[in-house]
C-alpha cells in the first residue's frame, strides 16, 4: 500500500524518533518514552493517555472524522433492523423508484431497496476493513518488532522478505489471487488483503524499535533478565501506542478501498452485498444512462466518506500526538 500516506517520519529510521526531542515531541502521547517516561510508571503512562484524550476531544479533524466513521458503523450495525427486506430481494417496490417515504434511498432497476443494500454494504466494508487491518497490523508489527529489536541477520532476513512483498504491485497481485481463489466470503477477502498490506507497517515499526531498543529503560529491563518478547510487549510497544493506532487507521482505510475495488471488478463475494458490488451492479444495469442516480451515488459517497474520514482522523491524531503540529 505504497500509495497510502504514512505517519510523519514513519519510514525514516534516522528521523523516526528525534533523540534530542523531549518525550512528548517524539511522536507519541508524551512521545516514545525515555527514562522520564519509565520513571513515571503506570501513572505517567496514564497521564499521557489522558493528555492525548484531552487534545483529541479538542481537535476538529479527529471529532469530524470519527463522527463520520461512527455514523456508517452504526448504519451497518443497526441499519438492517429498520428494513423488512433482504439486500438481494427483488420486487420489494417499484422498479427504479426515486427516494420516497417508503423507500428512503429509492429502489434499483430490479426493485431492490437501496437503503437495505447500503446498510448491509456498510457492514461488509467495516467487516473487511477491520479484519484486514488487524491481520496486516499483526504481521507487520511482529516483523517490525522482531527485526528492530534483534537486528543482525534476523533483521536482514525479515527486511528482505518485507522488501520483496513491498515492491509487488499489491492491487495487481490481489486481482490475480482473488480471481484464482474465487473469493466467496468476506473473511477470505479480508485475509487476502491483509497478507499483502503489512510491509510498510513492518518497516515503520522496525525504525521506531531501532530508536527505542537502546534506551536506558530497555537496557535496565534487559539487565534484570526480562525476556525479549516481554521487553517488546511491556517496554517498547506501549511507548509506540499512538503510532500503532495511526497505522491501524490507515490500514483500515486502505483495506476498505481494496475491497470496494475488487468487488467493483466482480472479484468479491457474490452471494452477499457490499458497497463495491452495488456500484458494479449499477454499472452493469446502466444506471447512469437510465438516470437512476440514487443507485450508484450513495455507495460511492459512502466509500469516499469512510476512507476520507479515516485519513482526516489520521491527520488529526498526528496533530494530537505531535506537539509540534498541535494547535493550542
Amino acid at each position: 500500500m505504497t500509495d497510502i500516506k504514512t505517519p510523519e517520519g514513519a519510514d525514516n529510521p534516522a528521523g523516526a524518533v528525534d533523540p534530542t526531542a523531549t518525550p512528548a515531541a517524539a511522536g507519541a502521547p508524551g512521545g516514545p518514552g525515555g527514562p522520564t517516561a519509565v520513571a513515571g510508571g503506570a501513572g505517567g503512562l496514564a497521564g499521557r493517555r489522558f493528555e492525548g484524550l484531552y487534545f483529541a476531544l479538542r481537535n476538529p479533524k479527529v471529532i469530524g472524522g470519527l463522527s463520520i466513521i461512527i455514523f456508517f458503523l452504526l448504519l451497518g450495525l443497526i441499519g438492517p433492523l429498520f428494513t423488512d427486506f433482504g439486500p438481494r430481494e427483488r420486487n420489494v417496490g417499484p422498479l427504479g423508484a426515486p427516494p420516497s417515504a417508503e423507500h428512503w434511498v429509492g429502489t434499483t432497476w430490479y426493485g431492490q431497496d437501496v437503503f437495505t443494500q447500503l446498510a448491509y454494504g456498510a457492514r461488509a466494508s467495516f467487516l473487511v476493513g477491520v479484519s484486514a487491518a488487524l491481520i496486516a497490523a499483526l504481521i507487520g508489527m511482529t516483523m517490525g518488532f522482531i527485526a528492530g529489536y534483534r537486528g543482525g541477520w534476523v533483521d536482514e532476513i525479515l527486511m528482505t522478505i518485507t522488501n520483496v512483498v513491498l515492491v509487488l504491485p499489491a492491487f495487481v497481485v490481489l486481482i490475480v489471487v482473488t480471481a484464482y481463489l474465487g473469493i466467496n466470503n468476506h473473511f477470505t477477502q479480508a485475509f487476502v488483503i491483509g497478507i499483502f498490506s503489512w510491509p510498510w507497517v513492518a518497516r515503520a515499526v522496525r525504525a521506531q524499535t531501532f530508536s527505542l531498543r537502546n534506551r536506558d529503560f530497555v537496557d535496565l529491563a534487559r539487565l534484570t533478565g526480562v525476556r525479549p518478547l516481554t521487553i517488546i510487549r511491556k517496554e517498547i510497544a506501549p511507548n509506540m501506542g499512538s503510532y500503532l493506532l495511526m497505522s491501524f487507521v490507515l490500514l483500515f482505510a486502505g483495506a476498505v478501498l481494496f475491497a470496494a475495488s475488487l468487488d467493483f471488478l466482480g472479484l468479491g463475494p457474490r452471494d452477499s452485498m457490499s458497497l463495491g458490488l452495488m456500484l458494479e451492479q449499477a454499472r452493469a444495469a446502466n444506471a447512469w444512462i437510465l438516470g437512476v442516480w440514487w443507485w450508484f451515488i450513495p455507495p460511492g459517497l459512502a466509500i469516499t466518506m469512510i476512507t476520507g474520514a479515516a485519513y482526516v482522523t489520521n491527520v488529526g491524531l498526528d496533530e494530537v500526538f505531535n506537539p509540534k503540529l498541535r494547535e493550542m
